[in-house]
């Protein structure tokens, strides 16, 4: 049976996964809503194209999310959100300054909070609708230099768990993707840095910058194979609240939850030795 077409409000969609998804969509005959800060740099994806449009949105503009969410509902809606603007910053905790990781949460936290919270209310009204938020592996592993990254990647995973049990008997989709390594602009232009390097942060925060900058480009993940994949799973009957792209991405995972669920059972009595004793219950 052939799905039928749905419209998609995406952010983020001049570069990376967020054009790759786009390109993918509007080729495969779905409507279209793709969004970037200048929606001029949106015209090679959207020309010739009657199921594609492009809006300028910067998403910590709250005039730029209600002027889109108006101009999407007047057109029906959206049947899908995709939350995928974002940035990486590259700094040890004590080399950050505040103004850089509060920026960072407005954009990769905030941001997609507001946008769902805006189109919420149309599609618990309609009873239907998917919001997919981007996080990371990185939502899940900390490493030297992405504490910031990792914590608003980290809350996108927590809120997006909160949001499914909300909405899903109201009839709404949720779906948080978790990417390992791919092949976008992340490590490249993107990518922001402490502008006041600590030197005793060299060998656990500056070596590994300079190994993703060596490594920029030779990512195995493939934007293009990370849309289809979203899709795929969108287009299951039950899709996956939790979705890790890449080989690399879901090995690491998988070392995680492991290394997790031994450490947990390895304190697990001093753990259950915090409650009341059951005779005092």
């Amino acid at each position: 049976m052939k799905q039928k077409q749905r419209s998609w409000l995406i952010t983020g969609c001049s570069t990376g996964l967020g054009y790759a998804l786009a390109e993918y969509l509007i080729g495969s005959g779905e409507q279209v809503f793709a969004t970037a800060r200048n929606a001029d740099s949106l015209h090679k994806l959207t020309e010739g194209h009657d199921n594609a449009c492009a809006l300028t949105l910067d998403v910590n503009r709250k005039e730029d999310i209600q002027a889109v969410v108006k101009f999407v509902e007047q057109r029906g809606g959206v049947d899908v959100l995709v939350n995928n603007a974002g940035y990486g910053y590259i700094a040890a905790v004590e080399e950050a300054e505040e103004d850089d990781y509060r920026k960072l949460f407005e954009t990769n936290v905030f941001a997609p909070v507001a946008l769902t919270r805006a189109l919420l209310p149309g599609m618990r009204k309609r009873g239907s609708g998917h919001i997919v938020n981007i996080s990371s592996v990185g939502g899940m592993i900390g490493n030297p230099g992405s504490g910031y990254y990792a914590a608003t990647k980290f809350a996108l995973i927590g809120f997006s768990e909160s949001l499914f049990k909300e909405v899903s008997p109201l009839g709404l989709g949720v779906t948080v993707v978790l990417p390992g390594p791919f092949r976008t602009d992340w490590a490249g232009r993107s990518l922001q840095m402490a502008r006041h390097p600590i030197a005793a942060y060299k060998k656990t925060v500056h070596d590994r910058v300079s190994d993703m900058n060596l490594n920029s480009g030779q990512q195995p993940g493939d934007p293009a194979r990370a849309a289809k994949a979203i899709v795929t799973a969108l287009n299951d009957p039950t899709p996956p609240l939790h979705l890790v792209l890449g080989k690399p991405g879901l090995d690491m995972v998988r070392e995680k939850l492991a290394a997790l669920g031994g450490e947990f059972e390895q304190w697990a009595d001093l753990s259950q030795s915090a409650d009341y004793p059951e005779s005092e219950r």
